[in-house]
């Protein structure tokens, strides 16, 4: 696990690993930039009546003028880790590609995915995990200051990631069903490698570099339990 990612990271200043950061940030900060003037434009729009509840009064709509921004700064630090990854996803192939050029040139072309297998992966994993972490919402904001927190956060986006890591890299060398088996029978390195993913993309700076990061020592993953 280490010497795959340590591979990674010593290959990050390949050209395509380059090409593919920079198409990531441009595109997760378009997604993120339309959706805050979306929900700003649905929040300031929205009147909201005042709640009484026996001898208090609540101003719903002052609530949610304060509390809004803040909601919407939470949704977009749990879902960043699914639309970056959503979007590197459809550059997989470059980064794989890099990292079979200087370290498994004998290995020859990779299985032929069309463009509609790549997308259907990639779409499945982005429905999942925005899903999944929406119905987990209220239990990390009821565990947001306790330490158990990281471990639900980390666990659940751990196991997304490194899921979709795997079949989006595995499928290049194995039809599906083989996939499945392997991931089946590393099924706690597949997990581990998603939670150093998810982990990274928590570190600022580090999480632009992290889907890349995980893609390529994934890519070392996987032809080492394929070999064994």
């Amino acid at each position: 696990m280490i010497s795959s990612f340590s591979k990674a990271v010593s290959q990050i200043s390949d050209p395509a690993f380059r090409r593919v950061v920079l198409l990531g940030i441009a595109g997760s900060a378009a997604i993120f930039a339309a959706a805050w003037f979306i929900l700003g434009w649905v929040l300031g729009n929205l009147d909201l009546p005042a709640l009484n509840l026996w001898v208090w009064e609540y101003d719903l709509d002052r609530i949610k003028d304060v509390f809004g921004g803040i909601a919407v700064l939470a949704m977009t630090w749990l879902l960043f880790p699914a639309v970056v990854t959503l979007i590197v996803g459809f550059f997989l192939e470059d980064i794989a590609g890099a990292v079979d050029r200087r370290h498994y040139p004998a290995l020859g072309r990779p299985r032929h995915q069309g463009f509609a297998e790549i997308l259907w992966i990639t779409v499945k994993f982005a429905v999942i995990a925005v899903a999944l972490n929406i119905l987990a919402l209220p239990v990390l904001l009821a565990l947001f200051f306790s330490p158990f927190y990281p471990l639900v956060f980390y666990a659940l986006n751990g196991y997304l990631l490194g899921r979709e890591y795997f079949e989006l890299v595995a499928h290049r060398r194995m039809d599906p069903a083989a996939g499945k088996e392997l991931r089946r029978a590393r099924s706690g390195g597949v997990f581990i490698a998603g939670v150093i993913v998810a982990f990274l993309l928590t570190v600022p700076v580090v999480n632009l570099i992290a889907p890349v990061i995980g893609a390529a020592a994934m890519v070392h993953l996987v032809e080492r339990w394929r070999r064994a």
